[in-house]
């Protein structure tokens, strides 16, 4: 495709207009002023960029796809009891459930210009499935959690599904799966349990996907078991972080905590939206970005939250800030974009992704600038944070594929996903005891 006389989003964020961008298959094969990487080729595709901006897609970097099923069950109750209700859901889902609803959750995640998904969850074969036909990428990961006296690995089977998951698809479809070893979160794993996921990821070179610090509740509880030891320490100490990882939600780690992920090479993930909705708190971001952590953002499932909006988080995560603090100055524009875009890149592993760049993979948004939403225009920085939605994405691309184009997505049949998941939500409900829906 040749993207002609369009603006571009820099790395910077700061815009160069009348440029060309070419794609040629995944990657990225030249970026110019107008004129400057060639005409056109016989058969080549040529967009139109005159009122358009192309700026990097966004890599959702903790989320649970198959959630899309739950989505509007069990509102308005607190963690603990959500989770109970959402457990009791999730425990009558099948792989096909798995795989439909993650088929719901591509196409929504290419309306909302997201390429990429960092999940974490169970029968990932169907997952990863749905993913690599939609043209999506994703960080597949196998939610571990165990509440036993001992574990034995061998009869342990979440956990072989673990480690079959990696060898079987880490690095699949010209590297758009890639797999990282998933540990549900410290308070719901035992000793034995953080030793083998340490191991595993030892074993396999991979990162380790955890909820973190996700409450004040979890967060303090874990301090009374483990003499004063925060989920941080105690994850860190059992090896978990030595191959670095995504550490999701982290609203109350405390500084130590902060400096220990950034010695461990591990991303922050804040997930703002969901912690916002189910009380949890907000994230101290500022705190970690002025340690140096590295903070990507992520939606979590379409259960907390109940959309994988991702202009909804960037803009959230500047403002639960600012209010938290008190303090208008904090998160920039520049940094929540970053946190959106390269950060969440960085954090799945894709070095060459992230930045509309030659040579990177092509993982792009067309915006719509003659939006009467976005004009207009003093920074468009600010516009793209604090004032655009997902009604302005014209095109999302993914590895060069258009994957979402005004209202259409050729690569997923959304008219069945929606019919299947449905009628797995019927026979679901049908099948859980009274009083437990």
């Amino acid at each position: 495709m040749l993207f002609k006389d369009i603006s571009v989003l820099g790395e910077d964020f700061s815009v160069a207009r009348a440029m060309d961008v070419r794609t040629d298959g995944a990657r990225i094969a030249g970026v110019g002023g107008s004129g400057s990487i060639g005409a056109a080729a016989v058969g080549e595709r040529i967009i139109d960029g005159h009122g358009k901006l192309l700026m990097p897609a966004f890599y959702n970097a903790h989320t649970h796809a198959p959630m899309t099923l739950m989505r509007g069950y069990g509102e308005n109750l607190p963690l603990s009891d959500w989770l109970e209700k959402i457990f009791s859901f999730e425990d009558r889902l099948t792989g096909e459930d798995c795989y439909r609803a993650t088929q719901l959750a591509m196409a929504e995640s290419f309306a909302h210009g997201v390429v990429s998904s960092s999940d974490q969850y169970f029968f990932c074969e169907d997952i990863v499935r749905a993913a690599s036909e939609s043209g999506a990428k994703m960080n597949a990961s196998r939610g571990l959690s165990y509440f036993g006296d001992s574990l034995d690995l061998t009869g342990f089977r979440p956990y072989g599904e673990s480690r079959k998951l990696f060898y079987d698809y880490h690095n699949t479809s010209d590297g758009r799966i890639r797999v990282d070893i998933g540990l549900h979160a410290e308070y719901t794993a035992t000793p034995g349990l953080i030793e083998a996921v340490a191991g595993l990821s030892r074993e396999t070179g991979a990162p380790v996907h955890a909820h973190v610090s996700e409450t004040q509740g979890e967060h303090e509880e874990c301090k009374k078991r483990n003499s004063g030891r925060t989920p941080v320490r105690v994850l860190a100490d059992g090896g978990v972080f030595d191959n670095g990882g995504l550490a999701a939600h982290c609203v109350w780690i405390e500084e130590e905590d902060a400096d220990i992920l950034k010695e461990k090479g591990v991303m922050a993930v804040s997930c703002p939206v969901s912690n916002m909705k189910l009380a949890s708190g907000i994230a101290h971001v500022p705190l970690m970005l002025s340690k140096g952590l590295g903070v990507a953002l992520g939606t979590d499932g379409a259960a907390s939250n109940n959309s994988l909006n991702f202009f909804e988080e960037i803009k959230m995560l500047s403002l639960s800030a600012k209010i938290r603090f008190g303090d208008p100055t904090l998160i920039t524009p520049a940094q929540a974009l970053f946190a959106a875009t390269r950060a969440g890149a960085l954090a799945q592993g894709r070095p060459d992704c992230g930045f509309v760049k030659e040579g990177f993979r092509a993982d792009l948004i067309v915006i719509d600038l003659l939006s009467p939403s976005l004009g207009p225009v003093f920074e468009l920085a600010n516009n793209l944070v604090f004032s655009a939605s997902s009604r302005d994405i014209l095109m999302t691309v993914s590895d060069g594929r258009v994957v979402y184009e005004s209202g259409a997505f050729p690569t997923v049949d959304v008219e069945r996903a929606v019919a299947e998941t449905t009628r797995a939500r019927a026979r679901i409900l049908k099948e859980i005891p009274a009083g437990h829906s």
